[in-house]
C-alpha cells in the first residue's frame, strides 16, 4: 500500500507558493495529491509544483461537470508535458449542491453522465479524435500535445452505480471520508467485480490524519470544523454505511501506536493507496508528516 499526502482545499491551503514548497520538499512519501475546491486550480498547481519536484502527482479530484472533456484533456496533457508524464488524473461528479447552485449545471443521472464523459475523455487523452453526440454530452475534436502521454484516470465513486462505471472504464477510484468497514465490504469488492477482465483497479482512500497527544480535543475541533461535510448527501451516505455519526469518527487521530494500528487496519481492507491530509497545529502537521515518512511511501 502506497501512502501519499493531500494538499490544497482539503487542508484549507490557499497559498500557491507554500503548497509548491511543501510538495517540492516532501521526502519519504509517495504521491502528492491536490484536492480541488473553489480556490486554487489543482492541475495548474501541479504543473507549477511538479516542474521542479519528483514523484507521482495526482488530482483528488477535479469535478468534471464544469470542464468539457476537450478542455480537461488539454489541461491534463499540458501537466503531463510540464512534469515528465507523472500525473494521475482524478475526476469526480462533484458535490451536487455546488454543481447545481454555483454553476447552474444538471446533476441528474450521474452514472450516465460519468459513462459518457469517460467514453470521450479516455480517447482524447490518448490523442485520438472523437465525434460524440450522446444523451448528455457532445464532443467533436482532438487534443495533441508533444511528449505527453495519457495519464491514468481515477474516479471519485462511492455509490454502486458509479463504482460499476468506474470499474468498467477507469483505472480505479478515490474515496474521501470513507471508513475501513465501507472500504472492505463495499468499495473494494464492488469496483474489483466491475473491473473483471481488466487490470486490477487502483483504490485510493482519502482521510484526514493528526499525530497528537490530545486525541479528544483534536476530534472535537475536527467535528466542529467539518460538521458541514457530514451533512453533504454524498458523504453522509458513506458515513451511514460505515455506521458512524460524523466525520470525526473516521478521522485518524492519536499517538504513533494508534495511528500505526489504524493504518494497518486500512491496509487490510484491500486498498492500494492512502491519501492522507494532515491537520492540527503546524507542529502536529510536521510531526504527522515525519511519522508517515517512516512507515511507507
Amino acid at each position: 500500500m502506497r501512502i501519499g499526502l493531500a494538499y490544497g482545499d482539503a487542508r484549507k491551503q490557499t497559498d500557491l507558493a507554500d503548497i509548491t514548497h511543501q510538495i517540492q520538499s516532501a521526502s519519504g512519501i509517495g504521491t502528492a495529491w491536490l484536492t480541488q475546491g473553489p480556490n486554487l486550480d489543482a492541475l495548474t498547481t501541479l504543473a507549477i509544483a511538479g516542474a521542479t519536484s519528483t514523484g507521482e502527482l495526482g488530482t483528488a479530484v477535479v469535478p468534471f461537470p464544469q470542464r468539457h472533456p476537450l478542455v480537461l484533456a488539454s489541461q491534463a496533457l499540458t501537466v503531463q508535458a510540464a512534469t515528465g508524464n507523472r500525473l494521475t488524473l482524478g475526476i469526480g461528479a462533484g458535490i451536487a449542491a455546488m454543481v447545481g447552485p454555483m454553476f447552474g449545471l444538471p446533476t441528474d443521472r450521474p452514472a450516465r453522465r460519468l459513462r459518457e464523459y469517460l467514453e470521450v475523455l479516455r480517447p482524447l487523452l490518448r490523442g485520438e479524435p472523437v465525434d460524440h453526440h450522446g444523451e448528455t454530452l457532445t464532443a467533436v475534436g482532438a487534443v495533441a500535445i508533444e511528449g505527453a502521454t495519457a495519464p491514468p484516470v481515477l474516479v471519485a465513486a462511492l455509490g454502486p452505480a458509479m463504482l460499476k462505471v468506474t470499474g468498467e472504464l477507469a483505472d480505479g477510484t478515490i474515496t474521501w471520508m470513507t471508513g475501513p468497514r465501507t472500504l472492505a465490504e463495499h468499495v473494494v469488492p464492488s469496483i474489483t467485480k466491475a473491473a473483471q477482465g481488466r487490470p486490477a483497479p487502483r483504490i485510493v482512500a482519502g482521510l484526514h490524519i493528526c499525530l497528537t497527544n490530545d486525541t479528544d480535543s483534536t476530534q472535537a475541533q475536527y467535528a466542529t470544523d467539518f460538521a458541514l461535510s457530514g451533512q453533504v448527501p454524498e458523504y453522509r451516505a458513506v458515513l451511514d454505511r460505515e455506521g458512524v455519526s460524523g466525520p470525526a469518527d473516521v478521522l485518524l487521530a492519536g499517538d504513533e501506536e494508534t495511528l500505526a494500528k489504524r493504518i494497518a487496519q486500512l491496509r487490510d481492507t484491500g486498498i492500494t493507496d492512502l491519501m492522507l491530509a494532515p491537520i492540527g497545529t503546524a507542529a502536529e502537521q510536521t510531526r504527522t508528516i515525519e511519522f508517515l515518512s517512516t512507515i511507507g511511501g
